[in-house]
């Protein structure tokens, strides 16, 4: 017997055996991924220098007197800031490529494994199973002696110490294989969605591009031709605020305190990382200098570059998205978002790039819902964040008088509805 179970354990032997030959061939895959992986992680550290760089130089701009030079100027850095942040979506596109090709890898490498070891570890109990079925009468007749029994009954313990080893690698190869395998799971999510960002980010370079052009084809690169331009906006700009403010007005509603959560009340989280505020609400001293035509600020402004990410506030459904530059370009709040919330409160959220969602979807706190931009009427751009009491806000389509009697779309609301958006951050 004890011919038998040398014979056994080599069996066993062999199979772990595999483990190492896999793992070696494994090794060497896993090493030219990894290299590329490195690759890629430093091109994408260097594309974030470059991207801070030029996201300083934007400020840098912003501060300066608009005049058509300068604005040219920021036109051309914004394009190479998006430019730079499609090369490093799609650097972190291959990235992720890699390693799903990795965990792939991985994955077949300990599928291997374990299915070399469980063979090995079947075949020995089969032949040992078969050796135990002899009574011990028979190995009494037979012509083995009583010593060689207990040297086979030693052997035997031996084999079963291995065995237990070969069965405890192979709980931890399982463990090992469900691990990399969620992991591949996760990262096939992030590559889905980096593709998305990937084309959402080509569609803003885009709008830029035609931003641009069209600021070039209107302007006839005359600096007295941009000042005509800019001082339009601005009178269309007032003159449209006046018509709104007028029409809301007219709008009645009392507000009952407990239908929303209470001044203080941290319900709101974050938009986007790195707030900063560059408009507060009500009657700032900017607005009591004659902006906004003297009835106060109806929202928060953040600065931040174009092309950011926006997330919800708060989970809730969107009841309205639209883009007031369709009609009257330049005069509002060009692309924006309504959610409304379940605890009496609704955010609009403003000045976008791109919008990501559609009326009636749900979305939860922290979804990608766009990107902020500077269309509308935006001297630079931010994020407007509106707060409203949902039980009187509305989308409206109505004529503006303001905008040669096309309609425009967008939420409206009582004066008092509109509320301090930092009261619930």
């Amino acid at each position: 017997m004890r011919t038998l179970l040398y014979k056994i354990l080599t069996v066993v032997f062999i199979g772990a055996g595999l483990l190492g030959a896999s793992m070696f061939v494994s090794a060497q895959t896993a090493d030219e991924l990894r290299d590329k992986i490195s690759a890629k992680t430093v091109e994408i550290q260097k594309l974030e220098e470059e991207i801070k760089k030029y996201q300083n130089d934007l400020v840098t701009l912003a501060a300066k007197k608009k005049t058509l030079a300068n604005s040219i100027a920021e036109l051309n850095v914004l394009r190479k800031k998006l430019e730079a942040e499609i090369r490093i979506t799609q650097s972190k596109v291959d990235t992720t490529d890699l390693k799903i090709r990795q965990l792939t890898s991985q994955i077949s490498s300990k599928e291997d494994q374990i299915d070399s070891l469980t063979a090995a570890i079947v075949e020995a109990l089969r032949a040992v199973n078969e050796r135990e079925a002899r009574s011990l009468a028979q190995v009494a007749l037979s012509s083995e002696s009583f010593s060689g029994v207990w040297d086979d009954l030693e052997a035997l313990d031996q084999f079963n110490g291995k065995v237990r080893e070969s069965v405890d690698t192979l709980k931890d190869l399982k463990v090992d294989l469900e691990d990399k395998q969620g992991k591949q799971q996760v990262e096939k999510k992030n590559f889905l969605t980096l593709k998305s960002e990937l084309a959402d980010r080509k569609k803003i370079a885009e709008a830029n591009k035609v931003a641009q052009a069209k600021l070039l084809a209107q302007t006839n690169s005359q600096e007295s031709s941009y000042k005509k331009i800019l001082n339009q906006k601005i009178a269309l700009k007032d003159a449209f605020e006046k018509e709104l403010r007028d029409y809301e007005s007219t709008l009645k509603f009392i507000l009952d305190p407990t239908s929303i959560p209470s001044r203080g009340t941290k319900v709101f989280s974050s938009p986007f990382d790195n707030m900063r505020i560059t408009q507060y609400f009500g009657n700032t001293a900017f607005a009591k200098s004659g902006a906004y035509n003297g009835s106060g600020h109806n929202g928060v402004d953040f600065g931040t570059p174009v092309g950011t990410k926006l997330k919800a506030t708060l989970g809730g459904t969107v009841i309205g998205t639209g883009d007031t530059d369709v009609t009257c370009a330049g005069a509002s709040y060009g692309k924006w978002i309504l959610i409304q919330h379940n605890n009496g409160l609704a955010s609009l959220y403003a000045h976008l790039s791109l919008i990501k969602v559609s009326k009636n979807d749900v979305v939860s706190t922290g979804d990608l819902i766009g990107y902020t931009g500077n269309t509308g009427y935006s001297t630079g751009p931010h994020l407007h964040l509106t707060v409203f009491a949902t039980a009187a806000v509305k989308v409206e389509s109505r004529p503006s008088r303001a905008c040669g009697g096309r309609s425009y779309t967008m939420p409206v609301a009582a004066l008092n509805a509109y509320l301090n958006p930092m009261d619930y951050f």
